[in-house]
């Protein structure tokens, strides 16, 4: 086995040492991790299974007494970040709570999840992310998933994270595959050991029938960092933060493993589109309480949630994140949890 370069979050090694320092041996197997995206087009019954259509819900009685803090597994500047930034934007323009975005980096997500599981289930501190607390346990980093927690409604959601390359090397995803067949193992793609991008980057590696040198750089800004800066030649990312070196012509994208083209993505190919067979599971933006949280507390977040999601201004910049709305109650979210977590499960056996 390779073991995985490591450029910065050195102090992941102690955490993940056990199991996910070092990149499995490569076997055929399934790379599908599919999860269905939200699209704008869809009917209402359609929206009334995905969630993004619910019934109106009453004003509960609960609202937090004092700031909410709201703990994230991530840097400042990823995508992260800048969706729980704007649920914490339009909850006081929209309800009059107040919310506070508290960035804990670290471990594959380990160590703001395990802020928050020691917080007291008061409804003032919650973890705020996508599939985070699952691909932690199924790397070995963690031995608890969402199961660990008493789940709150899901926020957004954004298609499976693009893979971008400097646009002066590879100005496509041909002449990526190309130089990555002529040079195995060989070509370096940043990702964060154990997260979701490591699961999503083997995946891709196996469809595409290449061996890539993983290297560990830490969160979506630091990689694209060491994409503009050379250190790497392929780095996954959401389409809002990389957009802006997109339309500069600084970086390519070579595609994402959706299933079909989004608005949300505007001409960025599915690999399947391309010749490769490759699916992976959408971000899901959901909350995280700790255990033993009242359900009056719940249904507040669920009903304030509900509420940002009705204003036109919250939409339109979830849609420059490259984001849509999609929400999902606590019951429903659990459920989406359980079905990624099994997902999850399934490609990590497959790559033993």
């Amino acid at each position: 086995m390779r073991n995985v370069k490591l450029l910065a979050l050195m102090g992941i090694i102690a955490v993940t040492a056990a199991g996910c320092g070092q990149k499995t041996e490569k076997a055929p197997a399934d790379t599908s991790v599919a999860a269905e995206t939200s699209q704008s087009t869809e009917t209402k019954e359609e929206k009334a299974e995905t969630g993004t259509e619910q019934p109106e819900s009453e004003q509960p009685n609960w609202k937090p007494e004092s700031a909410i803090s709201v703990v994230l597994p991530a840097s400042p500047g990823g995508t992260v970040d800048l969706s729980a930034r704007l649920w914490a934007q339009y909850v006081k323009e929209v309800c009059g709570w107040n919310a506070v975005v508290v960035n804990s980096a670290g471990a594959s997500g380990s160590v703001a999840a395990n802020t928050v599981l020691n917080s007291n289930p008061d409804g003032l501190t919650v973890l705020y992310g996508h599939n985070l607390v699952n691909v932690a346990n199924v790397a070995g980093v963690t031995d608890y998933n969402y199961e660990a927690f008493t789940l709150g409604p899901n926020f957004s959601e954004e298609p499976a994270q693009q893979l971008y390359t400097n646009a002066e090397a590879y100005p496509d995803l041909e002449s990526f595959i190309a130089d990555a067949k002529a040079n195995p193992g060989k070509l370096q793609a940043c990702t964060e050991v154990g997260a979701y991008t490591y699961y999503e980057l083997l995946a891709f590696e196996k469809a595409a029938g290449i061996d890539l040198d993983f290297v560990d750089v830490g969160s979506t800004s630091e990689k694209m960092a060491a994409l503009l800066g050379k250190q790497v030649v392929l780095s996954p990312s959401s389409y809002g933060v990389a957009k802006d070196y997109l339309e500069a012509g600084q970086f390519s994208c070579i595609g994402f493993p959706g299933p079909e083209e989004t608005e949300v993505l505007p001409d960025i190919k599915t690999f399947k589109e391309q010749g490769i067979d490759v699916e992976f599971a959408p971000q899901d933006f959901s909350f995280y309480f700790p255990k033993g949280t009242p359900d009056e507390i719940v249904k507040a977040y669920e009903w304030a949630t509900q509420e940002i999601l009705k204003n036109e201004d919250c939409l339109k910049a979830l849609n420059e994140l490259g984001q849509v709305p999609k929400f999902m109650t606590a019951e429903e979210a659990a459920k989406n949890e359980e079905k990624l977590y099994t997902q999850f499960k399934e490609l990590q056996d497959s790559l033993q």
